[in-house]
């Protein structure tokens, strides 16, 4: 993209725009999960699970409207692929309704079989997600989050130094947060499921990796710049590193952002959320790679090298 060859933005200077603006969505962020929650899938809050064949093929969306007035919440439906031998269509549908396995069983194939006659809907196999497994998976993937940003920061600083690693870890909490509450400001807003599940823990873990990869592009010119420029102001060396980098990040970001909003498009139902999440990551990211994680590094370099020159004094 010729417009970035040569770009010459004063990215650092405005940095404290982007400290109101970052400042602004992380208030609203907390504020929505606060107030608003987040909605937890089966996986972390528990429920039963049925896989259902049937002699026609059921859109998982049609399956999902007509059992929500049957169990009285509404269910996850997707397609269910590792079917037994008969070559029937198979349904996985996850619901969070309390009660005898057997009883909701019999709801769930009445529901299908009334919504959709002729269907002949079998279930073939049961599982119940017991409340806590549903905790020891809640926790389990906090932790692996958690225990991301941490391996990030180590790797980070050893990497370069620790105040690159603040600034990476900064920016993807600032990630992962934000995009959190935009589920939690959406959720029963827009016309598919935000629901928190595995794959969107997955997501955020992809996200991490994104953001973190696009930011560790920008510390490498940093480090190569100081080097290069060691008479130039710090803040000039890193303004000239982020804009050098620039046209790199906003096409990886660009090419990045079609694939996944394709899938969005065409992944089809099961894939949304995780899609979306996705989407909200890339754009949140990149963002962060440049208003986040080098003004980090810059306001901690400046403030160390403000206390070295109070000591001297």
């Amino acid at each position: 993209m010729r417009i970035f060859e040569n770009a010459d933005f004063n990215l650092v200077g405005s940095r404290k725009s982007g400290y109101i603006l970052s400042g602004t969505l992380i208030l609203l962020s907390l504020g929505a999960i606060v107030t608003r929650g987040l909605e937890l899938g089966i996986d972390f809050r528990g429920g039963m699970e049925f896989v259902v064949e049937s002699s026609q093929v059921l859109e998982a969306t049609a399956v999902r409207a007509a059992l929500t007035s049957v169990l009285e919440a509404t269910p996850e439906v997707k397609t269910y692929s590792d079917v037994g031998a008969g070559g029937r269509d198979a349904l996985l549908i996850r619901t969070p309704s309390e009660g005898e396995t057997t009883e909701i069983q019999t709801m769930v194939v009445q529901g299908i079989s009334d919504a959709f006659p002729g269907s002949d809907p079998q279930v073939i196999k049961t599982d119940v997600v017991g409340p806590r497994f549903a905790e020891d998976l809640k926790r389990g993937s906090l932790y692996a989050v958690l225990g991301s940003l941490l391996v990030i920061f180590l790797y980070v600083m050893l990497r370069f130094e620790w105040r690159f690693g603040l600034g990476a870890v900064a920016a993807l909490f600032h990630d992962v947060l934000i995009t959190l509450g935009i589920f939690s400001l959406l959720q029963g807003l827009i016309p598919f499921s935000l629901q928190i599940d595995q794959a969107i823990i997955a997501a955020f873990l992809t996200i991490v990796g994104y953001s973190l990869n696009d930011t560790v592009v920008i510390f490498d010119r940093i480090r190569e710049y100081t080097n290069l420029f060691k008479t130039e102001p710090y803040k000039t060396v890193v303004n000239r590193s982020v804009n050098t980098t620039l046209s790199r990040t906003v096409i990886t970001s660009g090419t990045t952002l079609l694939v996944v909003t394709t899938l969005f498009i065409f992944g089809g139902e099961v894939l949304r959320g995780f899609s979306f999440a996705l989407i909200i990551g890339v754009i949140i990211g990149t963002y962060s790679s440049v208003f986040v994680a080098t003004p980090v590094v810059v306001e901690l370099h400046s403030r160390s090298g403000s206390a070295t020159r109070a000591v001297r004094r």
